[in-house]
């Protein structure tokens, strides 16, 4: 394939992916190849091969005649990003800790110190966060699995937002991992870190939850299958 087909093909993967993830293309919605290519301004070979890459991850389905349906998310989908962030993460930033440099640690520490502009700017500085500490954990196979898990889970948490949900405020729990770390007390930041990340998957569950079962669910039924997800 030669290189500009190549790089068209990758400019528009990136686009698309960036807007699946971030939920321009909104979950459970169609898209139309037609109509992506001229948004794109490109032709439709290089979409279509995007797409098709697209499919491969699980991001978009193909139906002949009818359109790329956007995935949608599915609460075993959060249930199941938040079991493998609980299992994972919290081992990977031990396996991190002694080799981060202090002067990022400093500069995040100083962010998270201010409140924060706007909550799409507080996000992406949060999955930064977390994805800096994985990164220096020394095993290509977590980086390269909690890259793929962050892509859903910011899918996740701005579909949760996008729905007028309140979710947790994190920054003072990021400030207090920062902290720890900075002072070498890397089990109280692997501890604080688990504690987030069960902050964090309540209040997507809680959204996910109502969403699937406040048709039908009394409060008490409600609020047991909140407490059943711990142990999934």
């Amino acid at each position: 394939m030669p290189k500009e087909n190549r790089d068209l093909k990758k400019h528009a993967y990136d686009i698309i992916k960036d807007r699946l993830i971030n939920c321009i293309y909104e979950p459970g919605s169609f898209l139309n190849e037609s109509l992506l290519a001229t948004d794109l301004g490109l032709s439709r070979t290089p979409v279509r091969e995007a797409i098709n890459r697209l499919e491969s991850e699980g991001l978009v389905k193909i139906f002949p005649k009818k359109g790329i349906y956007v995935t949608d998310i599915q609460l075993k989908d959060v249930l199941q990003i938040f079991q493998a962030r609980l299992e994972i993460e919290p081992v990977a930033l031990r396996m991190a800790a002694p080799h981060l440099p202090l002067e990022e640690l400093q500069k995040f520490q100083n962010t998270f110190m201010q409140e924060f502009p706007d909550m799409q700017n507080g996000f992406r500085l949060d999955t930064a966060m977390h994805l800096f500490i994985i990164e220096y954990c020394g095993n290509h196979y977590i980086i390269d699995m909690m890259h793929k898990l962050f892509d859903d889970n910011t899918k996740v948490v701005i579909a949760s937002k996008q729905n007028l949900t309140q979710i947790h405020d994190a920054r003072l729990e990021h400030l207090e991992i920062i902290n720890a770390l900075i002072d070498k007390e890397y089990d109280k930041a692997q501890e604080l870190m688990r504690a987030h990340i069960e902050t964090c998957r309540y209040a997507a569950l809680n959204y996910f939850y109502s969403m699937d079962l406040c048709s039908t669910s009394t409060p008490e039924t409600y609020k047991s299958h909140l407490d059943k997800s711990s142990i999934i």
